[in-house]
């Protein structure tokens, strides 16, 4: 299921690689619809008997085949923008199954949401609470609201993409939460319906996770003491993947954890996972254009980038790169960079590999955060995208050229 090796040649499903690679070109990002289907059954197998909802989280890879094949299978969708929305409508998505989350929700976006109905807003401070309200009030509708917390719990993880601390934007305080929670009880326009918290990306280790659910099980416990029902726990996402030798906790394995501390109490769990679902089902293909020597190092000049995939970059990530088919050459020890202006335009460093130049590289965990953040930098055009499914494969994103890079602009009239 997904990639796999055969004599040497990978294969995306039942397709090989470099066949793909010549077919659409590169750099070019290839996905997995099995993959993806089977990492989203996951979620479903280990949460049933139970009342749920499994909300992708559409930032780790917004391509609506994407959400379509997701959509298909049941899921729910976490959103961050109007942006967002409209593209899980556009696949087909339930609205109904839409959770909003970010720390700047603009009225317009609240009330494109109120008006199509929405699952719930995952409110982030007090002063969005009251412009939901007032927008709310003027749309004649009411807003269903979770109140996301700040458990100040430390993920462990890369700093950029740690969220549950005090020290960072999202959210607001244990006691602070409480204290909307009682008085958006008393609002005319909104309708108090969960708790949400998510701690941060690329977790490995429960204990952080657990440890912020108890926090919110308590708070459930008091409100619940005070006649203010819960009726759902969003425990965002965070679930971590295998790059290299990390050793995430199973699905099945932290669910059962949530659903035995979670007791006798009647609420329905929601989950946001993004980068558990799509990461390992999608890779970038590139090809070897030149190498080059110097005293330091062996540089394999390859076409894709920093602006292609930045997380290497921006992370200091590191990811697997393998050739997609064998080579005659024998293993070196190459330092994979791309043609943007950057010395940090760099795939991979130091990885021992028989390649040449024609050959074609997999970079793997590539199926989130890549392409979403993507960039024309060096004006250049962003990659194609392919969902493979079987022995078919699908462009669901056309490369883009030279006259989508020049679209929108003007020169000065004199």
């Amino acid at each position: 299921m997904g990639f796999s090796y055969r004599d040497g040649r990978l294969f995306a499903e039942e397709l090989d690689c470099e066949a793909i690679a010549q077919e659409f070109g590169t750099p070019c990002y290839v996905y997995s619809r099995a993959a993806m289907e089977a990492a989203l059954a996951d979620y479903h197998d280990a949460l049933e008997g139970c009342e749920h909802l499994v909300c992708y989280a559409v930032k780790a890879n917004s391509n609506i085949a994407v959400l379509d094949t997701l959509a298909r299978k049941g899921a729910g969708f976490d959103i961050v923008s109007l942006g967002e929305l409209e593209r899980v409508l556009a696949a087909g998505g339930d609205p109904g199954k839409v959770v909003f989350s970010g720390v700047v929700k603009r009225p317009e976006e609240m009330r494109r949401a109120l008006d199509i109905g929405i699952r719930c807003f995952n409110v982030e401070s007090e002063a969005e609470l009251d412009v939901l309200q007032s927008v709310a009030a003027a749309s004649g509708k009411r807003a269903p609201v979770s109140v996301r917390v700040n458990p100040d719990v430390d993920a462990q993880t890369h700093p950029y993409i740690s969220t549950g601390l005090r020290e960072n934007k999202f959210g607001v305080a244990t006691d602070v939460a409480m204290d909307m929670l009682r008085r958006a009880q008393t609002l005319s326009h909104i309708d108090v319906v969960g708790l949400d918290c998510h701690i941060g990306s690329q977790l490995v280790d429960m204990a952080p996770l657990l440890d912020a659910l108890q926090q919110l099980l308590n708070m459930v416990d008091t409100l619940e003491a005070e006649g203010i029902r819960i009726h759902h726990l969003d425990l965002g996402g965070g679930v971590g993947v295998r790059y290299r030798d990390e050793e995430p906790p199973a699905v099945a394995d932290y669910i059962a954890a949530v659903r035995q501390a979670l007791g006798d109490r009647d609420l329905c769990l929601v989950f946001e996972p993004g980068r558990s679902i799509v990461a390992n089902a999608g890779v970038l293909l590139t090809q070897v254009h030149y190498t080059k020597d110097t005293d330091a190092h062996s540089f394999a000049l390859v076409d894709a980038a920093m602006n292609d995939f930045i997380r290497p970059a921006l992370y200091q990530a590191w990811v697997d790169i393998q050739t997609v088919a064998p080579c005659d050459a024998q293993p070196r020890t190459w330092n994979i960079v791309g043609p943007v202006c950057e010395t940090g335009d760099f795939l991979g460093k130091d990885r021992e590999l028989a390649l040449a130049p024609g050959s074609v590289l997999a970079v793997k965990g590539a199926g989130a955060y890549g392409f979403v953040m993507s960039s024309n930098y060096n004006t250049r055009p962003r990659a194609a995208e392919v969902m493979i499914d079987g022995n078919t494969s699908c462009l669901v994103r056309e490369r883009e050229g030279i006259d989508d890079l020049l679209r929108g602009e003007r020169r000065m009239p004199q």
